[in-house]
């Protein structure tokens, strides 16, 4: 199973500034979205030669199993013949029993060693069957998630494009219906909630995360927003704190981040902003 993240900004700072060539994300520079669109037709490709050389593989297995019971079925049965022959003749020197017992014990003997010969192979055929099942399976949940990412992937390029924070909440909530509870959808979610100024729902979409992952250095450093945006400007500080030691780039954006305008001025923000980690 495939899974990839495509990372953008999380940022309310002044989306005009603009960086050198070099020092741009990968992620950022042309083409990247035609390079992982290819990746996806490339292992969507892969996923159905592996399907045709699985079936044909097992094909050949059950087709060389059946002409291997064949010849073992034809070679056992020649050898009855020759010791029905055998014993027929022994039998009829020495007077042990008349042709019609010889011919029904013969018959009897025959028809179990047909059956535990014809038992064992259905076996074995059926483990093959279960053998296909389950490939089959793996086969169609793979596939099944390759188009979840394909579409996944669609949402994000549309989440990216978008003009307002209502058009993004509406594409994300559709990544969600994909993907429940998908943490970096919620985490954007709540950036765009903090676009919209509301601030109570990004405060609650962020412990959303946090429950579940209480060291999301994106989600902290949301809930860091909102909480300085609502006047719980300790709270706030401590949870910018936590995100910066997990991720040192989030303290540039700090430097800038609008929502952070009530901090300014707390020597515990100034000194949070100026520390050095190791």
């Amino acid at each position: 199973m495939l899974y990839f993240v495509l990372p953008a900004p999380i940022t309310h700072a002044n989306e005009n500034s603009t960086k050198p060539y070099s020092e741009q994300s990968i992620y950022e520079k042309p083409m990247i979205e035609r390079y992982v669109l290819d990746e996806l037709k490339s292992l969507r490709m892969d996923q159905q030669d592996l399907e045709r050389r699985i079936t044909r593989d097992i094909t050949d297995r059950e087709l060389a199993v059946a002409d291997k019971s064949m010849n073992y079925a034809n070679v056992t049965v020649t050898y009855f013949f020759y010791i029905i022959a055998g014993v027929a003749s022994l039998i009829a020197l020495i007077g042990w029993q008349s042709m019609r017992e010889i011919k029904e014990n013969t018959k009897r003997m025959a028809e179990v060693q047909l059956k535990d010969i014809s038992e064992s192979y259905e076996q074995k055929f059926k483990a093959l069957e279960r053998d296909l099942k389950r490939k089959t399976r793996i086969i169609s949940e793979n596939n099944r998630e390759i188009e979840k990412i394909n579409e996944v992937h669609n949402l994000w390029l549309r989440a990216q494009s978008s003009q307002t924070p209502e058009q993004k909440l509406e594409i994300y909530d559709e990544i969600l219906k994909v993907r429940p509870g998908d943490l970096e959808a919620l985490t954007y979610k709540a950036d765009a909630t903090m676009e919209m100024r509301e601030f109570h729902w990004a405060l609650s979409l962020c412990n959303r995360v946090l429950e579940v992952d209480d060291t999301n250095a994106h989600a902290l450093y949301q809930r860091a927003c909102a909480y300085a945006c609502l006047g719980v400007e300790e709270q706030a500080i401590s949870d910018l704190e936590r995100a910066i030691k997990d991720s040192l780039s989030l303290r540039e954006l700090a430097a800038d981040e609008d929502d952070f305008e009530n901090l300014r001025g707390n020597e515990r923000f100034e000194l949070l902003l100026t520390a050095v980690y190791d």
